[in-house]
């Protein structure tokens, strides 16, 4: 197959979700002439406006309005041809009233959830699927449905019984993966937060996933000014505090050199790690 022939599509809960945690994928895959597609569950309406120079593009602009109109520019800068929303609400964090909203994410029909994103898979027939780990990443509700939809839906998405709401083709994904996070970068960042006299509130067991579960390894070095660019987008979201603008310079490269992840299903577990999400099916 030659690259425009292959699609990738990257799963997330929110807007600026595809630039931190996949920016580094859509970028380069798209400059080798594959289609890259991004689904989201909501549209972030629990954001903050984390950012104190930020300004609106319009007056009383609602937050899933700019949040929508950074995405439309990030996506942009990475090359995406074509995103969804599944239309769900942001969930906000446990605890909060947004999670007890029944039109957040985090409530709805399992089933609704994933028919939507199976009649997406069958109109524009990805290859590879990309979301989080079943602990979504850092443990949000939003990100842990996002998985549990997503996983549902690789597989519901071939089976020629399954209907969905748009009785489409079925189409089968080869493979699925999971993003991650080596534990070993997350025990470094949690150190170093404590050496800068912080008391930080991340679990490094939690977050991390242990170098011998990484299956795959991608160098997107070529691509982290993309990625940052892409990220800058969001302005709202990326204020002074944020590990993206604190990051010393000299450490960009290592942490934004290579993306790395989980193959959950579709990969034949060769030995060594997988350099290219495509490898088996090229």
């Amino acid at each position: 197959m030659e690259n425009d022939q292959f699609t990738l599509l990257a799963v997330h809960a929110h807007p600026d979700d595809e630039s931190i945690g996949t920016g580094g994928i859509l970028a380069k895959y798209a400059s080798l002439g594959v289609k890259t597609v991004v689904v989201y569950g909501t549209r972030g309406e629990e954001g903050d406006i984390l950012n104190p120079e930020f300004v609106a593009p319009g007056p009383d602009m609602p937050m899933e309005n700019i949040r929508g109109s950074e995405l439309e520019n990030a996506l942009k800068v990475l090359g995406v041809s074509k995103h969804f929303c599944l239309g769900y609400r942001d969930s906000g964090m446990v605890g909060t009233p947004a999670n007890e909203n029944p039109a957040s994410f985090n409530r709805a029909d399992l089933e609704e959830a994933t028919a939507k994103l199976v009649d997406i898979i069958r109109e524009i027939r990805p290859h590879v699927l990309v979301t989080y780990n079943e602990r979504g990443g850092y443990g949000h509700p939003d990100h842990v449905m996002t998985h549990r939809v997503t996983v549902l839906a690789f597989d519901k998405s071939g089976d020629p019984g399954y209907k969905g709401f748009d009785n489409g083709n079925a189409w089968q994904p080869s493979k699925l993966y999971y993003t991650a996070t080596p534990l070993e970068r997350i025990k470094k960042r949690f150190q170093m937060a404590i050496d800068r006299g912080e008391k930080p509130r991340m679990n490094p067991e939690f977050l991390g996933t242990p170098e011998h579960l990484i299956t795959t390894v991608i160098d997107v070095s070529q691509f982290i000014p993309t990625k940052f660019e892409a990220l800058a987008c969001h302005t709202s979201q990326m204020g002074p505090n944020s590990f993206f603008r604190q990051l010393p310079p000299d450490q960009i490269a290592d942490y934004f050199g290579h993306e790395y992840y989980v193959c959950a299903k579709g990969c034949l577990g060769p030995e060594g790690k997988e350099t290219d999400l495509f490898e088996g099916i090229r």
